[in-house]
C-alpha cells in the first residue's frame, strides 16, 4: 500500500519523484510510438503533477485497486491517457511492458481511460465531464463519512465547456473541501493556442506563447475561479516543490474546494514538441524515439552555492537564488575539521528553510556524518550528500537508511584525489546523486581541476554498468567556460559558486548557464541522430523544431559537426 506523506514531517523526496517522472515520460513515448497514435503533448504537460500525486500524495494499493479507502484521481482530459497509464504502470498497477499494447484491440489501455484498466477512476471520453463526476464522488464520500480525497486534472481546452463552470458552482455551493483540482494550463488545445480559440486569460495576438506564459499581468483564469468561490493556488506546474507545497496547502484548506492552476508547457522535456500545437495528438516517428529517449536523460539542474555570496546574510542569498529560479539551493556545510574552513550547521539551515520551497541540496563536508545526519534531516534538507572519505560501508548504510526512511534523497561525494571505494558498489543502484569534486573542498573561487573531465567520463561509464539511476553533480570551479564540457562528460547537476552567487545578477547568470547547457544537449542529440541515421536523420530531427529559434542553432551545430 502506498501511503501519503501528508501530515508527517518529511522531506520532498525530490529525486524519487524526479526519476519516476522521467520513467513515466519514457513509457509514454514507447506506448505512443508503438501505437503510431496518441497524445504526447498533454501527457507531458502534466507529467510532474502526476508524479507528485502517485509518488507522494495519493493513498492507494496497486494490488487492490478498488480498496475502499483509496484516494481517487480523475483524469478529465482523457486524451492524455498515456500520461495516466504510464504512472499506473510505474506505480505497479500492471506490468510496464503492457504499455506497448496502447490503443490495440483487446488492450486495457485504450485511447481514453477505461474502467477495464486497474487504477482508472473515470472513463474519460467526452471532455468537460470530469469535474462534475469528481464533485459527485466528493459529495458521496462526505455522505458516507469517508476521509479519502478526490483529485482531478482538467485541461484548459476543455474549460471552454459550460459544464466545467456548472460543476465549479456546485462544488463551491456544497463546500466540498475534499476535492482538489489541477488545471493543466498549457495554453494549447487541439486546433490552436487556447487564447486564440476562447481566451481564459487574455487574447493572444502573436505566435509567441512564451510571452503569455511569462507575463503574470495577463493571467485572468485564477480570478475566474475565485469569483466562483474556490481556493485558488497558482504555480509552475513543472516545479515538483511548488506542486508539493500547493497540494499540502489545499489539503489544509477547509470549507471550500481548491484549484491549483498549473502553468505548464505542452510537450515539456522534448524540445520539438514544446509549445507546438501540432504535438497535441501526433505520435513520434520510430526513428526519432531513441533520440527522444536520450533527450529525456539529458535533463539538467542548476544548484547555486550560497556560501559564494554574502555569508553575513545567507537569508538574502537564498532569496536571490530563489528569484533566479534555481533548481536547487546548494548548502555547503563545513566543520573546520574535514576541511579547513567552517560555514554553518543545521541550525542555520532550519532558519533558512521557510524562505523557499526550492529543494535544499545539503553537502556535508564534515567528519563523522553519521552522528549529525538526522539533525540535517530535521532542519529541512531534501538531498543530503556525505563524503566517502569519512564513511565506511556500515556507517553509510546507516546514513542511507535514515535518509530513505525520512524521504530525503541520498548522495555520495568524492574529492579530486579519491576514487569510489569498493564498499560503495552495493549502494550504486539506489544512489540518487554522486558529487564529483573538481576543486579541493573547503573554499570557493578555485579553478576547475582539468583532470576531472576524464575522471567524470570514466565514473559515468562505471556507474552505468552498475545500474546507477541517479545524477552526477559537478561541484567546484564550474563556470560558463566549462559547463558545456561538464555536461558532455555526463554531469547533469551543476553547482555554481562564485560563477553564479558571486555575480550581481544571479537570474541572468543562470539563464546564461541554461543556454550553454541547452547548446551542449542539442550537440549530443545531433550526434545521436547522426549515429542512428546519418545526415538524413539529422535533417529530419532538425526539421521537427518549428517553434522559436531552436532550428537555427541546431542547423549551426550540425554544420559545425559536418552533418549538414
Amino acid at each position: 500500500m502506498y501511503n501519503s506523506n501528508f501530515g508527517m514531517v518529511m522531506a520532498l523526496n525530490y529525486y524519487h519523484i524526479f526519476k519516476k517522472v522521467k520513467e513515466a515520460r519514457k513509457l509514454v513515448i514507447k506506448g505512443i510510438t508503438n501505437a503510431a497514435s496518441g497524445h504526447p503533448g498533454g501527457s507531458f504537460s502534466m507529467a510532474e503533477i502526476m508524479g507528485c500525486m502517485y509518488f507522494k500524495f495519493l493513498n492507494y494499493d496497486p494490488k487492490n485497486p478498488l480498496w475502499e479507502n483509496r484516494d481517487r484521481l480523475v483524469l478529465s482530459k482523457g486524451h492524455a491517457s498515456p500520461g495516466l497509464f504510464s504512472n499506473l504502470a510505474v506505480a505497479g498497477f500492471f506490468d510496464k511492458s503492457e504499455i506497448e499494447t496502447l490503443r490495440k484491440f483487446g488492450s486495457k489501455l485504450q485511447g481514453h481511460p477505461d474502467f477495464k484498466c486497474p487504477g482508472v477512476e473515470f472513463c474519460g471520453g467526452s471532455l468537460g465531464l470530469g469535474l462534475s463526476f469528481s464533485t459527485g464522488m466528493a459529495l458521496a464520500a462526505r455522505i458516507d463519512g469517508k476521509n479519502h480525497h478526490i483529485y482531478t486534472i482538467i485541461g484548459d481546452g476543455e474549460s471552454d465547456e459550460g459544464q466545467v463552470w456548472e460543476a465549479a458552482m456546485t462544488a463551491s455551493k456544497y463546500k466540498v473541501d475534499n476535492l482538489t483540482v489541477f488545471l493543466d494550463r498549457n495554453f494549447i488545445q487541439q486546433d490552436d493556442y487556447t487564447e486564440r480559440v476562447m481566451p481564459l486569460d487574455e487574447e493572444l495576438v502573436s505566435d509567441d506563447i512564451s510571452e503569455m506564459w511569462k507575463n503574470a499581468a495577463r493571467w485572468r483564469v485564477g480570478d475566474k475561479w475565485r469569483s466562483f468561490g474556490w481556493n485558488v493556488l497558482e504555480i509552475d506546474g513543472h516545479r515538483i516543490e511548488q506542486i508539493s507545497k500547493a497540494v499540502t496547502s489545499a489539503l489544509q484548506t477547509k470549507g471550500t474546494p481548491s484549484i491549483i492552476i498549473s502553468r505548464t508547457i505542452k510537450g515539456k522535456s522534448v524540445e520539438h514538441m514544446e509549445d507546438n500545437p501540432k504535438w497535441h495528438g501526433v505520435a513520434p516517428n520510430p526513428q526519432i524515439s531513441p533520440i527522444i529517449d536520450l533527450e529525456l536523460d539529458c535533463q539538467f539542474l542548476i544548484s547555486p552555492s550560497i556560501i559564494a555570496g554574502d555569508m553575513t546574510n545567507l537569508e538574502n542569498e537564498v532569496k536571490r537564488a530563489a528569484l533566479a529560479r534555481s533548481d536547487f539551493i546548494h548548502l555547503d556545510v563545513m566543520d573546520g575539521m574535514f576541511v579547513p574552513n567552517k560555514t554553518f550547521d543545521h541550525e542555520k539551515i532550519k532558519q533558512l528553510r521557510s524562505i523557499t520551497p526550492i529543494p535544499f541540496d545539503t553537502h556535508l563536508m564534515i567528519n563523522e556524518p553519521i552522528k549529525y545526519v538526522k539533525d540535517y534531516v530535521d532542519a529541512g534538507s531534501d538531498i543530503i550528500t556525505v563524503h566517502v572519505e569519512v564513511c565506511d560501508e556500515s556507517s553509510f548504510g546507516e546514513i542511507h537508511d535514515i535518509l530513505r526512511s525520512n524521504s530525503v534523497s541520498v548522495g555520495l561525494a568524492i574529492n579530486p584525489d579519491t576514487e569510489l571505494p569498493l564498499w560503495s558498489e552495493k549502494f550504486i543502484p539506489d544512489l540518487d546523486q554522486l558529487i564529483i569534486m573538481s576543486v579541493i573542498p573547503g573554499k570557493s573561487g578555485q579553478k576547475y581541476i582539468e583532470s576531472t573531465h576524464e575522471k567524470t567520463q570514466r565514473i559515468v561509464k562505471f556507474l552505468s554498468e552498475r545500474k546507477f539511476e541517479g545524477l552526477i553533480e559537478a561541484d567546484g570551479g564550474v563556470d560558463l567556460t566549462n559547463v558545456e564540457c561538464c555536461f558532455l562528460d555526463g554531469a547533469r547537476v551543476f553547482v555554481g559558486g562564485s560563477a553564479i552567487m558571486g555575480q550581481k545578477d544571479v537570474r541572468t547568470t543562470i539563464i546564461e548557464f541554461r543556454k550553454k547547457l541547452m547548446h551542449a544537449r542539442r550537440k549530443l542529440l545531433i550526434h545521436k541522430a547522426h549515429s542512428l541515421g546519418n545526415a538524413d536523420l539529422v535533417k529530419k530531427w532538425i526539421d521537427l523544431h518549428e517553434v522559436g529559434k531552436k532550428k537555427t542553432e541546431l542547423l549551426q551545430i550540425a554544420q559545425e559537426a559536418g552533418f549538414a
